[in-house]
């Protein structure tokens, strides 16, 4: 039964989940070192040189499932201990070098770093190297490439360079948290923090002395994940673990839309606010471009917003594909609405934490939202929305000329051409991701699969309307 698509997440997975166990004991405290001795017992190390370097490894990844470096702000973390197996990187010569009489390389490099071996062979100096390009670009053979790290070649933001230690360093006035360089990173050197023990300590609290209500604010993003189990048994399953009411975002991503296509309508030009990594990339790079991002919060911040406003007790957890979202929830403006932010990672951890076989439960129901809601998940379905929106409202003399933008890379196109004024649309739907959430770091699984799963969770809800969703809300 495969429940995640890496290694590293497994990895990740076994420490949350140790760390998850012994805090539901009470016990953590006390045996925090010895984690890593249950998670790679004996004298053998699998993943290292050595079984004592392994274990350094696994006791900062503890450290960063309790939370991680409280001096830096930024929620994902470099493992610098863990970061020594990647090459360098930069431009490189490779054997398909012919040793030809030409010499381009060397004639266009201004900076001298190309010399010669006796077999005419080119080599590149790296302390000379200023990684222009322009020797790869010239060579006849293409026998020069450019070797970049995964974690460089993930941040299209350009926020991940190498320290005097040949570790990744992230530049937190660039980073947008949206955790690419998390998933891709081949050795789990980068990673996200954890705020799991926040989310135990407010389940344990609500036990105890009923002093909180506790609601898990569940992403439709969730309907793509779990594909060992039904999404009813997950439900189910959260109810198990201490959560009293599972709520839909896609309620909020409903509210949102409804608002949304409004303010759209009025202003006539407009940038989406439900990605956070996509706000935080305008903000950190087309601040010019800020007045048109919707003033309405994320549908996280949406639902939870309502439900504290209807409940005094409530103890809100945001579960989904998300890394951001982390970072989000420590805004002043989101801050008062949600408690804690959690992947669909750590809740796996959880489940098992408590030895809770989701696949053994009955099904719970979840039932909340629109289709135009839960189909937020994917690239377009909040384009979808907003259009649906301004039907329902009846704005018939405004034309919606949106434009969905898969990843950052396509985000920032679309800002440089507004930016220009060429831009043939009047509503930039951002997302960070490729694919949208469905593709965010925190997921379990990641793929075609998501898509069609996510649309089909929204066809269960394909009789209510926007404004049904939002009434049925206000009426409960």
């Amino acid at each position: 039964m495969r429940k995640f698509d890496t290694k590293v997440q497994h990895l990740k997975y076994k420490v949350l989940r140790e760390v998850a166990r012994e805090a539901w004991n009470g016990t953590l405290l006390d045996n925090v070192l010895d984690i890593p001795k249950t998670i790679v017992p004996g004298t053998k190390p699998t993943m290292r040189c050595c079984v004592y370097k392994e274990r350094a490894i696994l006791g900062e990844r503890v450290k960063i499932a309790m939370g991680g470096d409280k001096e830096n702000p930024n929620v994902i973390q470099v493992i610098d201990i863990a970061c020594d197996e990647c090459p360098m990187g930069g431009y490189d010569v490779t054997n398909s070098c012919r040793g030809c009489l030409a010499h381009r390389c060397e004639d266009v490099c201004k900076k001298g770093a190309i010399s010669f071996d006796h077999n005419h062979v080119a080599h590149i100096d790296k302390s000379k190297c200023v990684d222009c390009g322009a020797c790869a670009k010239v060579c006849p053979y293409s026998a020069i490439v450019n070797r970049k790290r995964p974690c460089e070649s993930a941040c299209k933001v350009k926020a991940i360079s190498m320290n005097e230690n040949k570790a990744a360093a992230i530049d937190n006035e660039k980073c947008i948290s949206c955790g690419a360089c998390v998933y891709q990173c081949p050795f789990g050197a980068i990673t996200d923090k954890s705020y799991i023990l926040d989310t135990i300590k407010y389940i344990k609290e609500s036990e105890n002395n009923t002093k909180y209500k506790m609601y898990a604010v569940v992403a439709p993003s969730i309907s793509s994940q779990f594909s060992y189990a039904k999404l009813g048994q997950v439900i189910k399953g959260l109810k198990e673990l201490g959560f009293d009411t599972i709520v839909e975002a896609a309620l909020g991503a409903d509210m949102v839309a409804d608002a949304e296509s409004k303010e759209l309508v009025e202003k006539g030009f407009l940038t989406s606010s439900c990605c956070p990594a996509f706000v935080q990339f305008i903000h950190k790079n087309f601040p010019e471009m800020e007045p048109f991002v919707s003033h309405n919060l994320s549908p996280m911040a949406a639902i939870s917003k309502y439900i504290k406003g209807t409940d005094e007790t409530a103890k809100i957890v945001f579960i989904g594909p998300c890394t951001a979202k982390k970072a989000e929830v420590q805004l002043d403006k989101v801050k008062p609405y949600v408690d804690v932010a959690m992947t669909f990672e750590e809740l796996q951890a959880l489940f098992d934490s408590r030895d809770i076989d989701v696949t053994t439960l009955d099904e719970d129901v979840l039932d909340n939202a629109s289709y135009f809601g839960r189909i937020f998940a994917r690239c377009g379905g909040l384009s979808d929305a907003v259009a649906q929106g301004i039907k329902e409202h009846g704005d018939k003399d405004f034309e919606l000329k949106a434009i969905a933008c898969d990843g950052i890379e396509e985000c920032k196109a679309a800002l440089l051409r507004k930016s220009k004024n060429v831009l043939d649309a009047n509503f930039i739907e951002g997302m960070a991701c490729i694919g949208g959430c469905i593709g965010g770091a925190g997921c379990l699984t990641h793929g075609p699969r998501s898509k069609s799963e996510v649309d089909k969770f929204g066809m269960e809800a394909v009789d209510k309307t926007i404004g049904d969703a939002i009434s049925a809300l206000k009426n409960s």
